[in-house]
């Protein structure tokens, strides 16, 4: 058998999710004026939701990382 070879979608996905999360925490930060202004009561699910909306482009882009297709 031969051996493994190492593919280059694991590094580019991993800073691709990188730079997923710092354009995430850029465009949420570019509002926290607007949610500062907010009652607390009131910041706390918009940071709940945005804390995991980030999440659902990470489905597809960990299937092409093992598969190289974007959808199954």
């Amino acid at each position: 058998m031969e051996p493994h070879k190492p593919s280059w979608r694991k590094p580019a996905g991993m800073f691709m999710i990188l730079g997923l999360i710092a354009l995430w925490a850029f465009i949420i930060g570019s509002f926290s004026r607007q949610i500062g202004g907010l009652p607390g009561w009131a910041q706390i699910p918009i940071y709940v939701v945005s804390g995991i909306v980030w999440i659902a482009p990470l489905k597809p882009l960990l299937l092409w990382m093992e598969t190289g297709r974007w959808r199954i």
